[in-house]
């Protein structure tokens, strides 16, 4: 059985942090679960985090665009974040644009680019 990546739910944001070294089951199982949670929780934005992803292959970089685009026909925007420049630069060299993803530095500027493009409410009201 492989494992399954946490999709944690903040606000109308859920987010997906991914850890692991993913293989194809892991993929599948986080979209089926990401999909579900979209659904189930009315999530307006998801932000996958890629910080500890140190190593992508073209199979990492067209599942984050089919995860984005599985998420945008569910109504949620995606912004991947915490790309190294390593992971950039092989992901351009691969050919993978990840057309209609959006990417941010961390995670801080990511929640920010779905509360301007989604109009969810701000982290901090005051």
């Amino acid at each position: 059985m492989s494992e399954r990546v946490p999709v944690l739910r903040i606000g109308d944001v859920l987010l997906v942090s991914i850890q692991m070294d993913l293989e194809d089951q892991t993929v599948m199982d986080l979209q089926e679960d990401l999909a579900e949670r979209i659904v189930a929780t009315g999530a307006r934005g998801v932000v996958i985090d890629i910080t500890a992803v140190e190593i992508v292959d073209s199979f990492v970089g067209r599942m984050l665009a089919t995860t984005a685009s599985i998420s945008r026909m569910l109504d949620a925007e995606t912004v991947v974040v915490g790309m190294r420049p390593a992971v950039a630069i092989t992901l351009v060299e691969l050919g993978l644009s990840l057309g209609g993803v959006r990417t941010a530095l961390d995670l801080e500027k990511g929640l920010a680019i779905l509360r301007r493009r989604s109009g969810l409410p701000d982290a901090d009201p005051a």
